[in-house]
């Protein structure tokens, strides 16, 4: 964080000092929730959870090199003091991100966000020293400590934005005003928590309605082959670029194919020119993801060439997504096992087919959370997809949502071995060892709380024996 006293800390989040000997002492270092990550001259938040309650490591912390903590309560070590951490937390970063010289980006969307936001950051940081959410920490506490962790040297903050209703948005434009908002798609991710796809279109839009106007630098993005965002244009003042493989787009693919190994490859058509692009990820969806992220690095001032060799050369910065290793006998195991919704879920399958062509495919599936009326149609196109697609085995790997997806399989025509329903990842890792071969290509996927990446790590972990052990 740029540094700040603790003076002027707890004026900026209406807070009061408790046990601090000079008020003018400097936080230099990070802003933290985690006890783990204290060190020399960071900042302690202290939340309150269920289970832990992080004034309980106040000592701990000033120990380890802490200037203070943020809590509800004294502590017995230099701390300020407020009615809400949270709150104050949100203040904290929106002084700091008005003190910073910094463009700030801001992406959402119901699919893509990570891998978008991954791609933007090294797309950017070849420009210029750049910031951005680590994982998917986009909701009101993991905004505000990213933007926090922005340096007076840091020119770009890329921050994801998460919703799950209603206002979700607007609360976080409201601690990080973006300049420049990309809307990447409106799909069906939480569709049981919003109720529908207008509804979840209203909450994404929110991002464009707090752009400023183009008059004041305001850039929304959006994806001109999504119905939904291609509407938000009518929402916002600020100047509008799109993106997509529509030849309405200012940012566009051409020539879009997928090498022998699923790699994406296309042409890259940007306002100020055009070059070649063949990505190191995996799987045809990335091309959207890839088009948004030049979008905005051409708005930013890169030219056509530098954004496809940054695009080319750019790797996967988050874990579980889309994760490709082979195995000394062959086996490829493709973890994709850090979320779903029926857009990721499709799109996975397509990349799976991609990179086993010509060789036996496996696709171990489990639930989508939050579809709520949608849940059985949905579990059921997946399977149904599966066997359009000539995936050779799926595994469904669960309880009733997994059920839906193999009788979605059954009902396409998959009446043999070609699809199986199992009860846990470990049933599905009993089954893997059993019957894979040398050269097999393995998608493993589901919604983060089914826990399917002990699935992969068990097949890419081997024993004494050389057999794979299940944790």
């Amino acid at each position: 964080m740029i540094a700040l006293s603790l003076a002027e800390i707890a004026e900026v989040v209406g807070g009061q000092t408790h046990d601090i000997p000079d008020p003018s002492v400097e936080v230099t270092g990070p802003v933290v929730r985690d006890s783990r990550e204290a060190g020399p001259g960071s900042l302690f938040v202290a939340f309150a959870g269920e289970r832990v309650d992080g004034h309980d490591f106040a000592a701990a912390v000033v120990e380890a090199g802490a200037v203070a903590v943020l809590g509800t309560r004294p502590v017995g070590v230099p701390a300020i003091v407020v009615d809400d951490v949270q709150s104050a937390l949100g203040a904290l970063a929106r002084h700091v991100v008005a003190r910073l010289g910094a463009t700030l980006v801001a992406l959402t969307g119901s699919a893509g966000k990570t891998s978008t936001k991954d791609l933007i950051a090294q797309v950017l940081q070849r420009k210029a020293p750049t910031v951005f959410t680590p994982g998917s920490l986009n909701n009101e506490i993991g905004l505000p400590l990213t933007a926090l962790s922005a340096t007076e040297d840091t020119r770009f903050l890329v921050l994801e934005m998460g919703a799950r209703g209603i206002g979700h948005i607007r609360y976080l434009t409201g601690l990080t005003p973006p300049k420049v908002g990309l809307v990447l798609n409106v799909g069906s991710a939480h569709i049981g928590e919003f109720g529908g796809r207008e509804q979840i279109a209203q909450a994404k839009g929110e991002l464009v309605e707090s752009l400023p106007a183009e008059a004041d630098g305001g850039t929304a993005i959006l994806n001109a082959d999504d119905p939904y965002v291609r509407a938000m244009a009518s929402r916002t003042k600020a100047k509008v670029l799109f993106f997509g493989e529509s030849g309405e787009a200012d940012v566009r693919a051409e020539n879009v194919r997928l090498t022998d190994t699923g790699q994406p490859s296309f042409r890259l058509h940007t306002p100020s020119g055009a070059s070649d692009v063949t990505m190191r990820l995996y799987g045809e969806h990335h091309v959207s993801n890839a088009l948004a992220a030049a979008a905005v690095a051409h708005e930013l001032g890169m030219s056509a060439d530098e954004i496809a060799l940054a695009l080319s050369e750019a790797g996967s910065l988050s874990r579980w997504r889309m994760e490709v290793t082979e195995r000394p006998d062959g086996v490829t195991v493709v973890n994709d096992a850090y979320n779903a919704n029926p857009e990721s879920m499709k799109a996975a399958l397509r990349a799976l087919v991609a990179i086993g062509k010509g060789r036996r495919t496996w696709a171990v599936l489990g639930k989508m959370a939050e579809l709520g009326d949608e849940a059985l149609a949905e579990h059921d196109a997946v399977g149904r997809l599966a066997v359009r697609l000539n995936v050779s085995k799926l595994v469904a790997v669960g309880g009733r949502e997994a059920a839906w997806l193999q009788l979605g399989a059954y009902n396409e025509g998959s009446w043999g071995e070609e699809s199986v329903h199992v009860s846990d990842a470990q049933a599905a890792v009993d089954l893997l060892r059993s019957e894979l071969r040398p050269g097999d290509v393995v998608l493993v996927k589901a919604s983060r709380s089914v826990g399917l990446e002990r699935v992969a790590q068990a097949l890419l972990e081997t024993g004494a024996e050389g057999e794979v052990s299940a944790r």
